[in-house]
């Protein structure tokens, strides 16, 4: 999607809008194709030749391959433009590079440099020591990453009027018990931890819990009967809405169906349907359980107030 400066910056997204944006991104199932692979796909609203642009980043990794995919928006036509760099453990010059392309007669420089690039578990997503950058007209459109200042020495470009923002991102993960991912509900502040733990064999009823930053904010408990559900929570003060969809660990085959978390900054809207747990759906995320203590920052939360535009798409896939 791109569209003239004189638009104005979208300043939200519903999760019925997210959930068709996720659909549409979608391609291979990353189990059934021949190579299962990890894959992180954020999407940032950036300015790029006097248009706002998405600029869609996509790492991936499988047994043999590990790619970065830059693409980018055009306001001329129907096809973006994109550019491909293949971080190969065995190939370690393609870790540091430079690649030119054009979009819309637009020259645009994307430099990298991964060479000491740290990451988390097996995500495909570098979590400290490297930069990507995005250079349009000598400003630094795009920025990732936090080695900032030797992405802003190499470019010798200066930082863009307008700091892109990130207002999409989709992870697919693999795991037996666990699921982790990482992600911003507020641009301007830290990133947080999220983690998925389950419980869905054994002799005693199903159970799933929702930690962020090591707090369990969400305990779903007689999980076969609870599969599907919704619920507010407080990170910093700020309402989360977060949504679940389990179904295909419980009654589908090992292997054969994933897991949705959806994680959206902001409250439901009003008659919109809040928070899916009544009192008696043993949820220890409310305002008794031991996360919700006075001084804690996190615990749940039925108050309305104004989200982000982010929305996260998690999908976890259980293997065994």
């Amino acid at each position: 999607m791109a569209y003239p400066i004189s638009s104005t910056r979208s300043q939200s997204m519903s999760v019925s809008q997210s959930s068709s944006l996720s659909q549409r991104l979608t391609t291979d199932d990353p189990v059934t194709s021949k190579n299962p692979q990890s894959t992180v796909t954020c999407i940032y609203q950036t300015h790029i030749g006097g248009s706002w642009r998405n600029v869609t980043v996509l790492w991936s990794k499988n047994l043999m391959n590990h790619s970065l995919n830059i693409t980018v928006d055009s306001v001329d036509s129907e096809f973006p433009q994109s550019c491909k760099i293949d971080l190969k453990p065995w190939h370690f010059w393609a870790k540091k590079g430079y690649k030119t392309f054009e979009v819309d007669g637009n020259q645009l420089d994307a430099y990298w440099d991964l060479r000491s690039a740290k990451f988390s578990g097996s995500s495909p997503e570098p979590c400290s020591d490297f930069y990507v950058a995005l250079i349009s007209e000598e400003e630094v459109v795009l920025l990732l990453g936090d080695y900032k200042k030797k992405a802003y020495k190499r470019t010798k470009s200066r930082p863009a009027l307008v700091d892109a923002v990130l207002f999409f991102k989709k992870e697919h993960v693999f795991g037996k018990k666990s699921f982790s991912t990482r992600a911003k509900f507020d641009h301007r502040k830290k990133e947080h931890d999220i983690v998925v733990e389950s419980s869905t064999s054994g002799p005693r009823d199903p159970e799933m819990w929702i930690s962020i930053d090591g707090i369990v904010l969400i305990h779903i408990r007689n999980l076969q009967w609870k599969f599907r559900g919704n619920q507010t929570v407080l990170v910093n003060k700020q309402p989360v809405q977060v949504f679940w969809d389990v179904h295909s660990w419980l009654f589908c085959s090992p292997g054969s169906g994933h897991g949705l978390f959806i994680f959206k900054p902001g409250q439901a809207e009003q008659g919109g349907g809040g928070d899916s747990s009544d009192k008696d759906s043993n949820c220890t995320g409310d305002s008794n359980s031991s996360a919700a203590s006075a001084d804690s920052r996190y615990y749940s939360t039925q108050s309305h107030s104004k989200g982000s535009p982010f929305c996260l798409f998690l999908y976890a896939w259980k293997i065994e």
